[in-house]
């Protein structure tokens, strides 16, 4: 078991989900990044909007599943879970 091929997943799925609130930030609420998140955090809507940038995850994981990359999808699953556990406090 490499687990460095667990960190890397677990990079992915952060970087998917910065990804989709970026995407989510830009295209609906048509804010730049930093005013963006500090309204969304005065708003009380910053999790919420993580967790809609957190459906990147999904597609990364069915991604890295089909090239055979087990480790890094349970890594995704893992950055998944760790992102659940941080909306709960924001």
């Amino acid at each position: 078991m490499k687990k460095t091929d667990l960190l890397i997943g677990t990079v992915i799925g952060f970087i998917a989900t910065f990804l989709g609130v970026y995407l989510y930030l830009q295209f609906f609420m048509h804010y730049d990044f930093s005013n963006g998140i500090s309204g969304l955090k005065s708003q009380d809507i910053l999790g919420k909007v993580i967790t809609l940038g957190a459906i990147l995850n999904i597609i990364a994981f069915f991604i890295l599943l089909k090239m055979d990359k087990e480790l890094m999808a349970r890594g995704v699953v893992l950055a998944t879970i760790l992102l659940t556990i941080l909306t709960l406090f924001v």
